[in-house]
């Protein structure tokens, strides 16, 4: 839509929460009425760049099969109830659950909206307090906790991560990710397109490894396609060649790193040509990488999701930050960063703290606790496994686990054998039809919002508060007022009076630009946002290990080391489940919780499977013709798009699709439904050493439908 030039038109400036790339919106509308949304060409971090999702926030806002009254099953269905009611039932089944089973009998999925919501990245870790329960379950488990394992070994914290500074690097290697679509992912970038061709127009080179042609990949300089799961060995490989090319330059980290002879043995075996069969990768490209990362007079390594959902995803994160260090681009000006934003989540802890890795196990899989949460790999077991500490009932928060997380079929089965279960979300989607009692929350331009995570993982410090645009109806509660009530119910407290503007004052106060002023009230000053500056040399007086030096090699990854040398025996491909497949992310969807747009769906069908030329004429295949993909635990059905953009051997869908179910009310998801590719993940394929789901590279079969 143009300008609109109305005198009772009126502008409101906002960040889009929909995806972790903060860019910045600007709003026209009239009353209650969206007229408008578009790019704030006053941000000074997106510049006016915005990917298509903002314009779900109106459709969120406007939808008509949002909830906004507590739903209660019945017998004849779902019913209205009242808030009161709703808490009082809620409150009276929890307790009764918890005191006949244990505090671990309710567990809790908190969705990846909940990263993206002030009010509920403040306010539920009190909840889970009040709820005195570890079964605690994300979304982090099925595609990021990998990185937080390796910073909090390594750096002694697991928020301490490092974000490469694209904006100045000369060379840039992606392995396993797609930022130009995501804008960044564990790197907040709005922009990306603009940013890698900022670095070749500077004389930079761009490398993308990955098994997929991706849209970052045919903007780079080079792409090199590489075996699924198998990047754990081509980091090793490089990390070889430093050595092998005398390479090592600690630079500025010379003090505070060691254990590089002990790096150097364990790296001796795997040079490229040991690898090269398995990765896919010719061995003297491989020692062009090393080259290039050594000799780029600011260079820096950035895997992500293709190297993180995998089976060696603890390892790929670690060896990722052992390359950027050993290339003497890590804490340094066009490496890998550490942002310092101004809500600072490490304020207050301390050098040495204990890690919480493994302090206690999942009690079917033995997966490791950490952050507070146990894998979501685990939930469905944990679930339908009887025995003392059984999870009896269930409270999802702004998630869809039954389309997002690994075997999401038998996550389904499982919730329908709990004893009660609450969903607060403002869809009847795949996961709440489950529930006995829906909580419909307020939507994105209903809430302020200030980011909290994404500041952590930018690549320039920025700061943004944004009011919230339209007043909830009178019946209406924020997620955060829900989980609050929900909480002194349970502790039969009062309930906090603490806003989330209040504690955000406080942070940003105690933070550390609050010497300048920093303060909530100078960001509603300036609502388009505040440039605090690009990412400076900081880590060593940041650094919380004991010893206050980068732990390089911790044993954790040394012990897993076996388990990478075993793969290098090459295994005879599965006659049964002879192809790997791969996920793949749209820019006009993340995960599932955009789908019931009409904006962001229509046109031709996006949930397709890619396979090669190649593959689909040894199976008889033509393009557009439907497909049947099976793996161990389901089968789905689908259009083939034959392309040479995957490797052979390789076919890929994109995740957060399978609208199709029964029961549910998203009816203009229900128009492109897609299916699911968690219909045919495993949950028992795991990262061993994180237990992170190993969503790439699952066995399938592939035959006509």
């Amino acid at each position: 839509m143009g300008d609109i030039e109305t005198k009772d038109v009126k502008t409101h400036y906002r960040t889009c929460n929909i995806c972790e790339a903060m860019c910045g919106i600007e709003i026209k509308y009239r009353d209650k009425q969206v007229l408008s949304i578009k790019g704030d060409k006053q941000d000074p971090f997106s510049k006016g760049h915005m990917c298509p999702k903002a314009l779900a926030l109106q459709d969120f806002y406007e939808d008509k099969d949002r909830i906004k009254t507590p739903l209660k099953r019945t017998e004849k269905g779902w019913k209205e109830i009242s808030w009161q009611s709703a808490f009082d039932e809620i409150a009276t089944k929890f307790k009764t659950i918890q005191h006949a089973y244990g505090k671990n009998a309710v567990g809790v999925y908190l969705g990846n909206p909940n990263a993206h919501n002030l009010g509920n990245a403040l306010f539920l870790k009190p909840f889970m307090k009040a709820l005195g329960s570890l079964n605690r379950f994300s979304s982090a488990s099925t595609d990021q906790m990998p990185h937080h394992v390796a910073s909090n070994y390594m750096f002694g914290n697991g928020m301490l991560i490092p974000i490469p500074d694209i904006d100045r690097t000369d060379f840039m290697l992606i392995i396993g990710g797609n930022p130009v679509v995501s804008n960044g992912s564990m790197m907040t970038a709005p922009g990306v397109v603009h940013r890698i061709k900022a670095i070749q127009k500077r004389g930079g080179k761009v490398v993308v490894v990955d098994p997929r042609r991706t849209k970052t990949a045919k903007i780079a300089n080079q792409h090199l396609f590489i075996r699924p799961e198998k990047d754990a060995l081509l980091l090793m490989a490089m990390i070889h060649c430093i050595f092998e090319q005398n390479a090592v330059n600690l630079r500025h980290l010379v003090n505070v790193v060691d254990n590089i002879t002990q790096l150097e043995t364990l790296v001796k075996e795997y040079s490229p040509e040991a690898v090269t069969a398995h990765v896919g990768i010719p061995a003297s490209d491989i020692r062009q990488l090393a080259a290039d990362m050594s000799n780029a007079q600011s260079a820096v390594c950035y895997s992500r999701m293709g190297a993180s959902t995998q089976s060696f995803g603890g390892l790929c994160q670690w060896l990722t930050n052992v390359l950027n260090i050993i290339t003497g681009n890590f804490d340094r000006e066009g490496g890998a960063m550490f942002p310092l934003p101004a809500f600072n989540l490490l304020r207050g802890n301390t050098k040495g703290h204990p890690t919480n890795f493994g302090k206690y196990t999942s009690r079917v899989n033995q997966l490791p606790f950490f952050n507070g949460e146990f894998p979501v790999a685990t939930l469905a077991d944990e679930i339908q496994t009887p025995g003392e500490g059984q999870i009896k009932a269930m409270i999802t928060i702004a998630g869809n686990p039954v389309l997002s997380t690994p075997a999401g079929h038998q996550l389904a089965d499982a919730f329908d054998q709990l004893e009660f279960m609450v969903s607060v979300d403002i869809y009847l989607n795949e996961t709440t039809k489950h529930a006995d009692i829906i909580l419909p929350a307020t939507s994105g331009l209903e809430n302020s919002h200030y980011d909290i995570f994404f500041n952590s993982f930018s690549v320039r410090n920025t700061a943004k508060y944004s009011t919230a645009l339209f007043e909830p109806e009178q019946n209406q509660k924020a997620d955060w007022q829900i989980i609050n009530e929900l909480a002194a119910r349970l502790t039969d407290t009062p309930v906090s009076k603490y806003t989330p503007e209040m504690v955000l004052d406080m942070e940003l106060k105690s933070g550390p630009y609050g010497e300048q002023g920093m303060s909530l009230k100078m960001l509603m000053d300036n609502p388009h946002g505040l440039d605090l500056g690009p990412l400076k040399t900081n880590l060593i007086n940041r650094l919380l290990t004991p010893n206050g030096e980068i732990n390089l090699i911790p044993d954790l990854y040394v012990n897993d080391l076996p388990r990478l040398k075993a793969s290098l025996e090459l295994a005879p491909k599965s006659s049964q489940f002879p192809f790997e497949l791969i996920g793949r992310r749209l820019a006009k969807s993340h995960n599932t919780w955009t789908q019931n747009s009409q904006r962001l769906v229509k046109g031709k069908n996006p949930c397709t499977l890619e396979i090669h030329p190649e593959d689909a004429a040894s199976i008889g295949i033509i393009n557009g013709q439907k497909v049947t993909v099976s793996s161990e635990v389901g089968e789905v059905t689908l259009d083939a798009i034959i392309t040479d953009d995957v490797l052979q051997g390789v076919v890929s869908m994109p995740q957060g699709w399978g609208h199709n179910q029964a029961d549910t009310k998203m009816a203009v998801a229900a128009t492109q439904p897609g299916v699911s590719i968690n219909d045919l993940t495993l949950a028992n394929r795991v990262d061993a050493l994180t237990g992170n789901a190993a969503l790439n590279g699952t066995p399938v079969a592939i035959y006509a439908a």
